[in-house]
């Protein structure tokens, strides 16, 4: 008898030891793999990667939320499907084909939604985030003859309400989902093609960049009546637009000190905004035509990344004197970066040079590099508790 205790006991604990150890998903993230429809799952305390999940499509312009637990990440494919995975376990939980062509989405306040914007079909479309079941379909129709337009800059407003910008139509909208099954949407003229949008880290302004003409659209969501002003405008005026390689991402926009920092189409410029009159104060010089102009945590410093033919370069500024006190080259094509939830580290994708390298924001150099097949995306869990992420 005693014998057959010891072999239990034994067995017990293996089976305890062969277990993964508990850990917390806060330090958490992943890393798109564009070329291989894979994400990494990455460690940004150990600086390391702990797994990766395959299966997940066409992911060239992927965009990933999480859910309000930072267990699990929504994966959006440009293929029009949508991911959910595990970043405990390592593992694809499900995945919908859910729209012909999709660019990202967002996740309800209370975090029982996770909704998708669509450009074929155009519209949104609403999931249950514990099961990733179809709860609503909004579609993007205008005009008389009820065309539908890409839907760009979806993010998500207090009340499981989701702001959005429509490219073809020229429209922002406010659909409210605190009902799905009876989704209501209000509309307010925009301008001349709205490619992006973003919101303020409080929820109360949606700003959208305008591609058909030099200016912002703004939005205040807590007084939408009022409609939406300009900002902006003509910040071009006089001058002859350079060819737009790759248009900015307003996502990757900047906020410090009471100031917006934005990327001006077709400009080798970052425009510098005042956050309560929408304002120019001014404009910082830098190598080439922005995508991201993303600021640290703290705000001290912008990190700037580029369009063809520079996009080998990071440039950073100093938010104090508004100049740019440092030139990285970080590898053949810089295609995205993320700092840590309170901005020690920098995270950069450089697809070219299959690599991930980790800057020290202190000093500016490189502490680590990870290997990944043609990384573009880097998305940390701690965006799930921030709106708009």
């Amino acid at each position: 008898m005693w014998n057959s205790l010891s072999v239990w006991i034994a067995a017990l604990l293996l089976s305890a030891c062969a277990q993964a150890p508990l850990r917390g998903s806060g330090d958490l993230g992943v890393v798109i793999e564009r070329a291989s429809g894979s994400v990494q799952v990455v460690d940004t305390t150990q600086r390391a990667v702990i797994g990766r999940i395959t299966g997940l499509g066409d992911l060239s312009h992927a965009s990933v939320v999480f859910s309000r637990d930072q267990r699990h990440a929504f994966v959006f494919g440009r293929d029009g499907s949508l991911s959910k995975v595990d970043l405990l376990t390592q593992s694809l939980v499900k995945r919908v084909q859910q729209a012909g062509n999709a660019i990202g989405g967002a996740v309800s306040q209370d975090g029982s939604l996770v909704v998708a914007q669509n450009y074929e079909p155009g519209g949104i479309k609403a999931f249950r985030s514990d099961t990733l079941e179809q709860v609503a379909d909004v579609p993007a129709s205008y005009g008389s003859e009820g065309k539908r337009s890409k839907v760009v800059g979806l993010a998500d407003l207090s009340g499981n309400r989701f702001v959005y910008a429509l490219f073809d139509a020229g429209e922002i909208r406010i659909t409210d989902l605190s009902d799905p099954s009876q989704p209501k949407t209000q509309s307010w003229p925009a301008g001349k093609q709205p490619y992006d949008g973003l919101v303020t880290p409080d929820g109360r302004h949606f700003i959208a960049g305008l591609f058909g003409e030099d200016g912002l659209a703004v939005l205040d969501t807590w007084q939408p009546q009022q409609g939406v002003k300009k900002v902006l405008s003509g910040y071009g005026r006089g001058q002859a637009p350079l060819p737009v390689y790759k248009m900015p991402h307003l996502r990757g926009w900047a906020q410090a000190g009471g100031k917006l920092y934005l990327p001006a189409i077709g400009r080798h410029e970052v425009l510098v905004v005042d956050r309560y009159s929408w304002r120019e104060v001014g404009r910082i010089a830098v190598k080439s035509q922005p995508v991201f102009v993303m600021a640290r945590p703290d705000g001290r410093e912008v990190w700037v990344n580029f369009a063809f033919p520079d996009n080998s370069h990071v440039q950073i500024i100093d938010t104090l004197t508004q100049q740019v006190t440092h030139t990285l080259r970080p590898g053949n094509t810089v295609l995205h970066m993320e700092f840590t939830p309170r901005g020690e580290q920098a995270w950069v994708s450089v697809r070219d040079d299959n690599r991930v390298l980790i800057y020290d924001t202190a000093t500016h150099t490189v502490r680590s590099q990870l290997d990944a097949n043609s990384p573009s995306g880097i998305f940390f869990s701690a965006r799930a508790a921030r709106t708009g992420f």
